[in-house]
């Protein structure tokens, strides 16, 4: 969820439950159940409308974002009418991923099979493989192995 996904929630999050304790404060004491429901149902349409608003607008500011992207960095068509230079930029932009990723697999082989590494150095290897899984598979990726990684720290200093 992106953060203007995030604020658009907190913005709209309960908004018919809090008009409706609000609006019954000042319902005729003579209001049907009937009625009260409507009302219930009418300042939920409202939440779903709000919502709905705020949602097409994350999804208008997130879309100007990656315009904005494109009119800065350019796009892969762009590249592509650079005669030579362009096709080895676009191959060279296609092997980044696998590239980081086996060199990444082959630094972790080595460090569990043959290295012994310094503190510094194990921290290192930590902190790239962080930022290779990032690149990979994004920030849910990072964010769902990071407790993971905290409670091996968290092992490996209580063990010591």
């Amino acid at each position: 969820m992106s953060l203007i996904q995030k604020i658009a929630s907190i913005a709209t999050g309960g908004l018919a439950d809090t008009a409706l304790k609000v609006a019954e404060k000042w319902f005729p004491p003579d209001m049907s159940e009937a009625e009260r429901e409507q009302a219930r149902l009418a300042f939920e349409n409202l939440e779903l409308e709000r919502t709905r608003q705020a949602e097409k607008a994350a999804l208008e500011a997130e879309q100007a974002q990656t315009e904005r992207i494109r009119q800065l960095e350019g796009s892969a068509s762009d590249l592509a009418r650079i005669p030579l230079l362009g096709t080895v930029v676009l191959f060279l932009r296609g092997c980044q991923r696998p590239l980081w990723g086996f060199a990444t697999l082959y630094l972790d082989w080595r460090w569990f099979t043959e290295w012994d590494l310094s503190a510094k150095q194990e921290a290192a290897l930590w902190v790239i493989n962080l930022l290779v899984l990032g690149f990979l598979f994004g920030e849910r990726a990072v964010r769902n192995v990071s407790p993971l990684i905290a409670e091996i720290f968290r092992a490996k200093a209580g063990g010591k």
